[in-house]
C-alpha cells in the first residue's frame, strides 16, 4: 500500500474504532457511577472504610503509621504475571484499524484514538506484594513500565462500561482476574495519594486542598476529584542511577508536591545525574521539617480501584500552618493534570459532604474517611506518647516508627535502606536548576493554563449539583444531588 493510501486509511475510523470511541466517552462521562457500581460486585467486607475502594486484609492498618516506617523491597527481575488475552475475552477493547489489523495493546488504542496530554511509557516501580497489617509493614516492587498497568486496568474499566451499554453481555476479562487485590495475577503501578493538611496549632483546626483531574490532561480518573498531591511511584527518569536514588516513598512525594501544588516541571535533569534531594530547597525544607516535627507524614493503608484496578497507597501529610504558608502560599490554580481546588475545613461536615455527595476517586473517599476517623492521631503533637498509650497487640508494631519520627529521624536522613537493591547512587549529584522557583518566588511564577471551569464539567445526569459546596477562590466543586 503506497504511503498516501496508508495515510488515508489511518484517517478513516472503522466501525469498531467508532464503537471504541463511544464506549470510551461513556466511560469518561460516567466514571464515577461506574466505579460505585463496580464496587457493589465485590463483598462488602472488601470495601475499605465503607467506600468503593477495595482492600485486602494484609493492606489495612489498625492505626496510622509513619510513612518512613514502611520497609521497601526491590526485586528488579521479578517476572510479570501471565495476563488474560484481551483479544480473546474482550475483543471490542482492541478494535480493528482501517487496514484490517487489530490493535495489539490497549495503550496503542488510547495513543491512536484518544491520547491525553501526557501519555508516556515511563519506568515505574511495579508493585508485586504488600504486607502493611503486621509488625513490620512492607511493600515489594519490581521493574515495570507505566503501560503495563494501563494494559491491565484500561480493558477492565472499558469492558465494564461496554457491558453497561450492552456491547457485551458479561465481563469475561474482569472475571479472569478474580480478586482485584491479588497481585500475583496482574501487573500494577502504585500511586501515592496524599491528603495534605495545613494544621493551625493555635486553633487546633486544619484545612486541605483538593484536585480536579481534567479528562483532557490525564489518562486515569479524568473528571473526578482527588486529594493532592498524587503520583505514580516511579524513578524520575530513564538513567540507571535513578532507580536506586528515587526508590523512596518520601522522595516521590516531594516531586509531586513541586509539580502539583507549585506547578513545577517534571524535568529534573536526572538523565544527566541523580537528583540531589539534600540540595533542592523544597525537598530540604520539607525533610528538615520532618526532623523538627513541623511536618508529619503518615500511611493509612493500600487499596485498589474497583473499576480500573489502579493501586493507591493512602498517605496523610500534616504541615504546620507557618511552614505550609511559606512553602505553598503560592498554591497554583491549575497544573499539568487539572485544577487545584482551594482549601476547605478538615471537619466532619466537609468530609461527610465530599464522601457522600461529590464525584470522588475511590482512593480519595477512603483516605478522607480514614483520616477523619484517625484525626486525633494525625493532628496530635505528642505523637509517640499518644500511640504508646493506645497501643495494643496489633497496633504496637507501628509505635517504634512513630517514636522514631517524633524524635526527628526521617527515612531520607537514615539513608536508602533497601532490600535487594544493593546499588548506591553515583556521584556527582545534580542540584535542582537555578530557575526552579523558591518558596518565596512561587506566587510570581506563571501557572499552567487550567482546564475547563469546574461548573462546566460533564458528569452523569443527576450526579452534579453545582454550587452546593462553598469554596473560596479556585472554582466550583460539583456534588451529587
Amino acid at each position: 500500500m503506497p504511503p498516501s493510501a496508508r495515510e488515508h486509511a489511518a484517517s478513516v475510523r472503522t466501525p469498531s474504532e467508532e464503537q471504541w470511541l463511544r464506549v470510551s466517552e461513556y466511560l469518561r462521562r460516567e466514571r464515577f457511577s461506574l466505579a460505585v457500581d463496580a464496587a457493589r460486585g465485590y463483598p462488602e467486607a472488601d470495601r475499605l472504610a465503607g467506600t468503593p475502594l477495595l482492600s485486602a486484609a494484609a493492606w489495612r492498618l489498625p492505626a496510622p503509621v509513619p510513612l518512613a516506617s514502611i520497609r521497601l523491597e526491590f526485586t528488579p527481575g521479578a517476572p510479570p504475571p501471565v495476563l488474560p488475552d484481551v483479544a480473546s475475552v474482550a475483543p471490542f477493547a482492541l478494535p480493528t484499524r482501517a487496514d484490517g489489523r487489530r490493535y495489539q495493546r490497549y495503550c496503542d488504542v488510547i495513543e491512536s484514538l484518544a491520547p491525553p496530554a501526557v501519555f508516556e511509557n515511563r519506568p515505574i516501580y511495579r508493585l508485586v506484594a504488600a504486607g502493611l497489617a503486621g509488625p513490620d509493614p512492607w511493600l515489594g516492587f519490581a521493574r515495570g513500565r507505566f503501560f503495563d498497568g494501563v494494559n491491565v486496568g484500561g480493558p477492565a474499566g472499558f469492558e465494564y462500561a461496554a457491558a453497561a451499554l450492552g456491547v457485551t453481555d458479561r465481563c469475561r476479562y474482569r472475571d479472569a482476574f478474580g480478586d482485584p487485590t491479588n497481585l500475583n495475577v496482574r501487573s500494577s503501578a502504585m500511586a501515592t495519594s496524599a491528603l495534605t493538611l495545613r494544621y493551625d496549632r493555635a486553633t487546633g483546626t486544619a484545612t486541605f486542598p483538593m484536585h480536579y483531574r481534567d479528562p483532557a490532561l490525564v489518562g486515569h480518573a479524568g473528571g473526578l476529584y482527588q486529594v493532592i498531591p498524587v503520583g505514580i511511584f516511579q524513578p524520575s527518569g530513564e538513567a540507571s542511577w535513578n532507580e536506586a536514588n528515587d526508590f523512596d516513598l518520601w522522595r516521590g512525594l516531594l516531586r509531586e508536591y513541586a509539580e502539583e501544588l507549585l506547578g513545577a516541571s517534571e524535568e529534573y535533569g536526572s538523565e544527566d545525574a541523580p537528583i540531589d534531594y539534600a540540595a533542592w530547597p523544597l525537598a530540604r525544607a520539607m525533610t528538615d521539617a520532618l526532623a523538627t516535627g513541623q511536618l508529619r507524614a503518615w500511611c493509612l493503608g493500600l487499596g485498589t480501584d474497583p473499576l480500573t484496578f489502579a493501586m493507591d497507597l493512602l498517605a496523610v501529610v500534616v504541615i504546620d500552618a507557618p511552614l505550609y504558608d511559606e512553602l505553598f502560599g503560592g498554591l497554583v490554580a491549575g497544573n499539568a493534570e487539572g485544577r487545584v481546588i482551594a482549601p476547605r475545613p478538615f471537619d466532619e461536615g466537609a468530609v461527610k459532604e465530599l464522601t457522600t455527595r461529590a464525584p470522588l476517586q475511590a482512593a480519595a473517599a477512603a483516605l478522607l474517611t480514614l483520616a477523619h476517623e484517625h484525626r486525633d492521631v494525625l493532628l496530635a503533637l505528642q505523637i509517640g506518647q499518644l500511640l504508646l498509650d493506645r497501643a495494643d497487640d496489633r497496633g504496637v508494631a507501628g509505635v517504634a516508627g512513630v517514636v522514631e519520627q517524633a524524635k526527628g529521624v526521617s527515612q531520607a536522613e537514615r539513608g536508602l535502606q533497601r532490600t535487594g537493591v544493593g546499588v548506591q547512587a553515583p556521584c556527582p549529584r545534580v542540584r535542582m536548576p537555578a530557575a526552579r522557583p523558591e518558596a518565596a518566588e512561587v506566587a510570581a511564577a506563571a501557572a499552567p493554563q487550567p482546564g475547563a471551569p469546574l461548573a462546566e464539567v460533564e458528569v452523569p445526569e443527576r450526579v452534579i449539583d453545582a454550587g452546593r459546596l462553598p469554596v473560596n477562590d479556585a472554582g466550583e466543586l460539583a456534588v451529587v444531588g
